[in-house]
């Protein structure tokens, strides 16, 4: 008898001691950014939505649901790069377009990332899915070695790269304990996995897939492994990561997962029972896909016993682009922009207004709306205020805390944001003011001769609060909005910064043509 009552007791201690340190324990934290995903393509965002998302409606429901979140760029790697790093990718060498699968890292030795500063506040990190933000290949010729990426034309020869060695610079040098990643996205070789910053098996053929044969599903020819079936590829990321929550469930150390899906950009590669299934076209059925498959991760999380304490993230990295097919999906009555206007690349609100929910059940009302004006820069501030992290003057230079929004208090203090298209040019919205710059300069963000559109004219105002479709320009009826908002967007560049703090500088970049191109002193 007496040893029962001794092993109750013991087992009391045990849970109390076990409860105390789940109580205590900092929250696992899961950001899930989807691939060229429009905010009207998620139901919970678009009422007359003809593509079904219960699963994401539901991660809605028990969370946050943002309605003006922005990412920093309308393409791919700029926007990654600011998720990582707090900082507007156009203060590095990135000033337009992307990087490619055999590109140099963007992101420098001495740069902190979010995963590094979780890393430093005890927490396990991974990285899990597309990548797009430059790897430093091991070489055959090291002859041609580069240190970082400086350019679009910055790119290591693809047949001069060396399979059978680790990477020189990975996901492991930027504060991830483990990674699992496609080098791009799925339409850029090599096609091949890489774990830990070594290739999983090195290519031995070459995959070529002409636009001809399916206008939704098309990739540059390149080097691939015999385990790399494009067709898989998001099912693999997305198992990988189911095994990484049940692995590390009921860990007194928490995890961070970064998990950047390859979908529904193109290729649009929906499988089986999905195939179809939405009776639109495949990218339609594609958002089915990842829609379901989220469901797999969502359902990871319940089963850990961890839920309560487990951020969940869910964003895009900018809108749809127009390889989804917009006449067949108009034609149906469905708009991947919802009622804005533009689509993946554009300086407009369908570039880069993306859907953005936040599910944590400790802290986040269930069901919650907010309609503040938040960028994705935001994550590395909010993660920093959640560890108690003290950020130093040259670290998230573009990042301010989200959660006095996700616990709806006062003291979000994001002054304004600064917009980015796929070519370089610039707009800022403060407010209910959106002010695009220059549109029609005949200038890239390089600075050097582009395209001109005549019919454009310099300056583009909008006041989003009585034309969110950004159909009437104001800008001649008030100079003075203009005049604040350029001088603005200015001084944001030439302070290297756009929080509070001491001005830093940008990576090896001039301005000098902003202000002759604004036609400001």
């Amino acid at each position: 008898m007496r040893n029962k009552i001794i092993l109750v007791i013991v087992a009391l201690l045990m849970f109390s001691v076990s409860a105390q340190t789940s109580k205590n324990k900092k929250p696992n934290i899961i950001y899930i950014l989807a691939d060229d995903l429009g905010i009207g393509d998620l139901s919970v965002y678009n009422e007359n939505s003809k593509i079904n998302t219960p699963h994401l409606d539901k991660l809605a429901a028990e969370g946050m649901r943002f309605t003006d979140a922005h990412t920093s760029s309308s393409v791919c790697t700029p926007t990654r790069y600011g998720i990582l790093t707090g900082r507007y990718n156009w203060r590095t060498p990135l000033k337009q377009f992307v990087t490619w699968g055999t590109s140099p890292m963007l992101i420098k030795d001495d740069r902190l990332t979010v995963a590094d500063l979780l890393q430093q506040n005890g927490y396990k990190t991974a990285n899990i899915g597309k990548w797009h933000l430059g790897l430093n290949w091991s070489l055959k010729d090291h002859t041609q070695e580069l240190e970082h990426y400086s350019g679009v034309k910055d790119k290591y020869p693809i047949e001069q790269l060396d399979y059978s060695k680790p990477l020189k610079k990975g996901a492991l040098d930027l504060g991830f304990d483990y990674s699992y990643l496609l080098a791009a996205s799925l339409n850029m070789p090599p096609f091949v996995y890489i774990e830990n910053d070594k290739v999983v098996m090195e290519p031995t053929g070459i995959s070529e897939q002409k636009r001809s044969e399916n206008k939704y599903a098309y990739w540059i020819k390149g080097p691939i492994s015999k385990d790399f079936v494009h067709e898989e590829v998001l099912p693999v990321f997305i198992d990988k990561t189911v095994s990484y929550i049940k692995e590390n469930a009921k860990d007194e150390q928490p995890y961070f997962i970064y998990l950047p899906l390859p979908a529904p950009h193109n290729p649009i590669l929906p499988i089986e029972p999905w195939k179809g299934k939405s009776k639109i076209n495949p990218y339609a059925d594609f958002v089915l896909m990842i829609d379901d498959l989220m469901e797999k991760i969502f359902k990871a999380v319940k089963d850990s016993g961890e839920e309560d304490n487990t951020m969940v993230i869910f964003t895009s990295d900018n809108g749809c682009a127009a390889n989804a097919n917009y006449g067949v999906l108009k034609a149906k009555g469905h708009n991947p922009s919802y009622i804005y206007r533009g689509n993946k690349g554009s300086y407009f609100e369908g570039g880069h207004r993306v859907p953005f929910i936040v599910k944590w059940p400790n802290k986040i009302k269930a069901n919650s709306v907010s309609n503040t004006t938040i960028c994705t820069t935001d994550f590395m501030t909010t993660c920093a205020d959640i560890v108690h992290h003290n950020l130093k003057d040259n670290e998230a230079e573009d990042s301010y805390s989200i959660m006095p929004l996700l616990t709806q208090r006062k003291g979000y203090a994001r002054e304004a944001t600064i917009h980015h298209s796929k070519e370089g040019v610039f707009a800022i919205r403060k407010g209910d003011w959106k002010l695009i710059v220059a549109p029609n300069s005949g200038l890239n963000a390089l600075g050097r001769p582009g395209k001109r559109d005549e019919k454009l004219p310099e300056n583009i105002l909008y006041n989003l609060k009585t034309d969110v479709g950004e159909h009437i320009n104001v800008a001649d009826k008030k100079p003075e909005k203009v005049k604040e908002l350029k001088q603005l967007l200015i001084k944001q560049i030439n302070e290297g910064r756009s929080t509070p703090g001491k001005a830093q500088k940008n990576d090896e970049i001039d301005f000098p043509w902003i202000q002759a191109a604004f036609a400001l002193k």
